[in-house]
């Protein structure tokens, strides 16, 4: 058994990239009112491999194994807000969620109630 972990790893790295992106945990970038509010993710990877083969003591066999493995963790952590020339970062890792968007987006969250009430709105009227 034949394996080439230089062949292997461009792959893996390649589907690794692939699914790494902030659109494939949390969506695109959206427009909440006069707000533009794009999706901030952290990556983490991890590569391993390892192989041996051996003998039996008593010289009745002999064996050989290989291994590859990979591992990805992906979180949100905030939103980039942008309202004109203005930018700020929203974090997902404030303790108190809320109390951080109201302090630093109030019209942010405004516009957000106002977008649920009017699909509220839509939603009985149908």
């Amino acid at each position: 058994m034949t394996i080439n972990f230089e062949e292997m790893l461009p792959k893996i790295t390649e589907f690794l990239k692939s699914e790494a992106k902030t659109e494939t945990v949390v969506g695109a970038q959206f427009q909440l009112g006069e707000f533009s509010c794009v999706p901030v993710i952290r990556v983490g990877m991890g590569f391993g491999s390892g192989g041996g083969e051996g003998e039996a003591p008593n010289k009745q066999g002999h064996g050989e194994g290989m291994g590859i493995a990979s591992g990805m963790g992906v979180e949100p952590i905030g939103f980039l807000v942008s309202r004109g020339e203005e930018i700020s970062f929203i974090s997902t890792k404030v303790k108190s969620n809320f109390a951080g968007i109201f302090e630093k987006a109030p019209e942010l969250l405004e516009k957000y109630l106002e977008q649920q009430k009017m699909k509220k709105k839509e939603a009985a009227t149908v």
